[in-house]
């Protein structure tokens, strides 16, 4: 009987499906979090220079996720992707002090643009291990 309703269930409110910019300084592992995600192990990446798109399935939500390379060159290309993202993931490097306020800054312009005003944000903070106290609010 329970079957019968989850079946039911699914076929009225069908598969969800999203869309995730992921985005990030250079280096801050934006590819191996998207290929953890879709494979469930950490894989061997070299830099993106242009992008990667992967579709990782979760429950009845489909996300289709862009990991769009973070090189300060390839930056300014970031806003072709903003159309119909639903979602954004900002990677920070959080072992990289030197490069933290420049993470940052794209964060904030990012935050500007009209149109990722409805987008939801998280910032995930990668690579944590010993920065016990390493990172302030400030």
């Amino acid at each position: 009987m329970g079957n019968m309703f989850a079946g039911l269930f699914k076929n009225l409110f069908g598969k969800k499906e999203m869309r995730i910019l992921m985005v990030g300084l250079d280096a801050a592992g934006k590819t191996t979090i998207l290929y953890k995600l879709k494979l469930g192990e950490i894989v061997t990446t070299i830099p993106t220079i242009g992008f990667n798109v992967e579709t990782v399935e979760y429950k009845n939500i489909s996300f289709t996720v862009w990991d769009v390379g973070g090189q300060d060159k390839i930056r300014p290309l970031w806003r072709h992707y903003f159309q119909n993202t639903q979602g954004l993931i900002f990677v920070v490097d959080s072992n990289d002090r030197e490069r933290v306020n420049e993470a940052r800054e794209e964060l904030t312009r990012m935050l500007a643009e009209d149109e990722l005003r409805d987008a939801v944000l998280l910032v995930f903070a990668n690579k944590q291990c010993n920065i016990l106290g390493y990172i302030t609010e400030s």
